[in-house]
């Protein structure tokens, strides 16, 4: 990627976005970052060689950059992203990594832009997250590809047509990590229970959940037959999944809790 490339923001996810961008071989003096926060103006200059403003006001008109990526909160978006309209042409498109905020909510903001909608999730901080996005009319063939690029930079990505998708996606893979980290906490709190050393369990379940994520991984066999390759019949294994498999077991609760998520991700985007 050697197009002029601005960021709007660069916190957790700005900033996991722009290594990989840089570990992935673009030239830090093809990006700009609007950045208003001082101590991490200064570690991105100091740090990573990155050009950073302050303020919008002290980016210059042109060239429009081929890319704005707005990393910034959702909360703080309407502040934010209309002063981007004048970068609006053919030759920019709009990168949004902002949950619950539409495509519809940023043409408001922007008028007739190319704009690619996106949700990604933590893990992109190690380069194993996922993205799902979703573009309008406006984005060309090219420019698509230059987003997926961007994109694939901290991980896998996956597009829809179809961005109503985009609340059940917030629910699964954007706020599923939490989902996880819960269940270690809940497995670390069953093993104290059970008799282990605080310490032990904790290191037990971590390692446990982080192993098995590797395993699945790695692997070229589905999360189901990975399940019943460590499953002895009339086993340990099989006695705990006749709890967590049952009527009233996991899958009921992980249904209730995605459903929850996506009527949240719906209100949140009205």
């Amino acid at each position: 990627m050697t197009s002029k490339l601005l960021l709007a923001g660069c916190g957790k996810m700005g900033s996991a976005l722009l290594a990989g961008w840089l570990e992935g071989g673009t030239d830090a003096s093809s990006i700009t970052v609007v950045e208003p926060d001082k101590d991490t103006a200064g570690r991105l200059q100091t740090d990573l060689g990155v050009t950073v403003e302050s303020s919008l006001d002290t980016v210059a008109d042109a060239p429009h950059p081929a890319v704005v990526v707005f990393a910034v909160k959702p909360q703080m978006m309407d502040a934010v992203a209309p002063a981007y309209r004048r970068f609006v042409g053919p030759g920019t498109v709009f990168l949004t990594i902002a949950a619950g905020k539409t495509i519809g909510a940023f043409e408001h903001y922007l008028g007739d832009a190319a704009i690619v909608r996106s949700m990604p999730n933590t893990p992109a901080a190690v380069g194993r997250g996922i993205t799902v996005a979703c573009a309008n009319g406006h984005v060309t063939a090219d420019q698509r590809q230059v987003c997926d690029g961007l994109l694939k930079a901290v991980g896998a990505v996956a597009w829809v047509e179809d961005e109503n998708l985009l609340d059940a996606v917030t629910a699964l893979s954007g706020s599923g990590p939490a989902y996880v980290f819960l269940f270690v906490e809940s497995l670390t709190e069953a093993g104290i229970e059970a008799g282990l050393p605080a310490d032990l369990a904790r290191q037990l379940a971590r390692a446990t959940v982080a192993g098995a994520g590797e395993l699945l991984h790695q692997s070229p066999e589905d999360a189901a037959q990975l399940r019943q390759n460590v499953t002895s019949p009339g086993g340990t294994t099989a006695a705990a999944l006749d709890i967590l498999m049952g009527e009233s077991g996991w899958q009921s609760v992980i249904n209730e809790a995605i459903e929850a998520a996506t009527r949240r991700s719906r209100e949140l985007a009205d």
